[in-house]
């Protein structure tokens, strides 16, 4: 399988990435089956050869996340929802709505010892 991926180069600590056409088995830094684009994270500078890019997606490479990334952003690809996210998002809201039930019980809570508390003053 080919898959679309970042090449590291560049000095230590200052390093840019090739967007590059691989086997899925090959090393990160192996010798690619061509070179597709540049990614520069510290200038956020990006270069796309769009032609080659569409190529290979059409001959059924599959990008990394972060080329993924790279690619919706060029407006190569269709931004798209993983199904992680979904299933993330989902456990984000069930954990909203219970710690506002557990809120609100609290608050009723207080709001019921309060009550005997007041009617004790008065008499």
């Amino acid at each position: 399988m080919i898959k679309l991926r970042l090449k590291r180069f560049g000095k230590k600590r200052e390093t840019s990435f090739r967007i590059v056409a691989c086997n899925s088995t090959s090393r990160r830094d192996g010798r690619p089956l061509e070179e597709l684009g540049f990614y520069n994270p510290r200038t956020k500078e990006t270069r796309l050869d769009t032609d080659a890019l569409r190529a290979r997606l059409d001959q059924g490479a599959q990008p990394s996340d972060t080329v993924r990334m790279l690619l919706e952003r060029g407006g190569l690809i269709a931004k798209t929802t993983r199904k992680a996210e979904i299933v993330g998002k989902a456990k984000q809201a069930l954990a909203r709505e219970a710690e506002a039930k557990a809120a609100a019980k609290a608050a009723a809570e207080a709001k019921a010892a309060e009550a005997p508390a007041e009617a004790a003053a008065e008499a």
